[in-house]
């Protein structure tokens, strides 16, 4: 099953992919969808308010966070799932997301930290479900002292679409093991 998607004028395709008995989700993957990725980072910067850094989890808003930066002069940085041997003095914050099996975590270093602090900072990922890897992000840069002035997101699935505090560009619906979305 698929389920076809506009996003700001440029449709694209989802498989949909059963979460439990009653649940699917639409699957977004943004890693080698360099046009829609093109696209959907031009839209997310005329929505976004004026920053000093954008900040996204690893791994799969890596392409979108680099193609903003890279638009718009934008410095980016990446909250790690682990901290790697040239990290120093990491800060880490746990996560359960709705899409990754288990506990996880996400990390910066004190560099990282030290370029954000005083900062306003623009968090994004590529869509936002329960909002946890978003709460996880959030926890790490006001740990770093960064002033949080966005949350930005190409998608907003279920229960996220009725948050005020993210900009995103399009509702994704949850869906019915029949395919039909839950609206």
């Amino acid at each position: 099953m698929t389920y076809d998607i506009d996003i700001c004028g440029m449709t694209h395709t989802l498989p949909l992919c059963r979460l439990n008995d009653e649940l699917y989700i639409g699957a977004f993957v943004i890693f080698g969808q360099v046009e829609l990725t093109i696209h959907c980072a031009s839209e997310l910067l005329k929505r976004m308010p004026a920053c000093d850094y954008l900040l996204a989890p690893e791994a799969k808003s890596i392409p979108l966070v680099y193609e903003m930066s890279r638009q718009s002069g934008i410095p980016y940085l990446l909250a790690r799932k682990k901290a790697k041997a040239y990290m120093q003095n990491v800060f880490e914050v746990r996560v359960q997301s709705i899409t990754t099996a288990g506990e996880q975590t996400l990390v910066i270093d004190a560099a990282d930290a030290e370029a954000m602090r005083n900062k306003r900072v623009v968090i994004l990922d590529d869509v936002i479900s329960t909002g946890e890897s978003l709460r996880a992000t959030e926890a790490l840069a006001q740990k770093a002292g960064a002033n949080i002035v966005g949350r930005l997101a190409i998608l907003a699935e279920g229960g996220a679409a009725d948050r005020d505090d993210i900009i995103y560009l399009r509702r994704l619906p949850l869906f019915r093991p029949d395919g039909t979305p839950i609206e």
